[in-house]
């Protein structure tokens, strides 16, 4: 396998994942439940396959929000919905805005079929170790409708590369805070955006500045010193070596393959405006070719 596939493949299923936080249907889909406002939707939605989890579990794994955000949602959403009837409507809402943002003749066809058995594929293959999130996932049913178990198993293999993502910020000693004011300074994210939807104050957000300026990372402007680069570079590094696992399982042949036909998906996604500027996830805009 050629180095970097995890990345490219990131780059390719993260869109398509992300519709579950924009698409029109999952926010129904939590109205529909009785949930109460878009943040416990967005909890239980993700959630729900952990169980009835309580906010510091959800905290722990989602590590860059607030505590209070995530207690606000949690565990009341539990009082509403119970996580099995989450997961179900998750399902129905996934595969109802995938069949309606690709098309019903895309969705049923043997490519889309085809890309959902090799995600499914790859998605069990994932060491689960220590990836909370991703085992929860994985642990799921099958679903038989393919847009479903695409966006399944995209899922889980998100959640592993995340939850691994997690581990190695853990391992650099960056903190929730200090990851989000670096990955803004790289000009991923707006930094005003992570601050405010995470649920952080200013002066956390400042203090976490002083500490990355005390520390050589950051410079008087905001901007990444020499040093804070050479973090982020290691930490995306760190993350794409630690997601290689489900892609070299698939083989290299295999995982091209899915790449090239997840494109024409992620390109829907991205022109379809579902997802806002300056969103989280800072998805690369250069995205890797995939050879053959």
């Amino acid at each position: 396998m050629a180095d970097g596939m995890a990345r490219a493949l990131w780059e390719r299923y993260e869109p398509v994942h992300d519709l579950v936080y924009f698409a029109p249907e999952a926010h129904r889909a939590a109205d529909g439940l009785g949930l109460r406002g878009y943040w416990m939707g967005y909890f239980a939605l993700r959630a729900a396959p952990l169980g009835a989890a309580p906010p510091s579990v959800v905290t722990s794994c989602f590590y860059v929000f607030h505590p209070a955000r995530v207690a606000r949602a949690l565990p009341d959403a539990w009082r509403y919905a119970a996580p099995a009837d989450v997961l179900a409507a998750r399902e129905e809402a996934m595969n109802a805005v995938m069949t309606r943002l690709f098309g019903a003749d895309t969705v049923g066809s043997a490519d889309f079929a085809e890309a959902a058995d090799l995600a499914w594929e790859a998605a069990t293959a994932a060491d689960t170790t220590g990836r909370v999130l991703a085992a929860a996932n994985q642990a799921l049913e099958r679903p038989e409708r393919p847009a479903a178990r695409l966006w399944q198993a995209l899922t889980t293999l998100r959640e592993h590369r995340g939850d691994s993502h997690v581990a190695v910020l853990v391992s650099l000693g960056l903190g929730p805070v200090e990851a989000m004011v670096l990955k803004a300074a790289a000009g991923e994210s707006d930094g005003s955006f992570l601050r405010t939807t995470r649920k952080w104050e200013e002066s956390d957000w400042d203090a976490a500045v002083a500490r990355l300026r005390a520390s050589g990372r950051l410079a008087a402007d905001g901007s990444l010193t020499p040093a804070g680069a050479a973090v982020r570079a290691e930490t995306e590094a760190r993350t794409d070596a630690a997601a290689e696992g489900p892609w070299s399982a698939l083989g290299a042949e295999r995982a091209g393959r899915l790449a090239r036909l997840l494109e024409p998906l992620t390109a829907t996604v991205l022109g379809s405006g579902l997802l806002p500027p300056g969103n989280p996830v800072g998805l690369p805009r250069s995205s890797h070719p995939v050879a053959g």
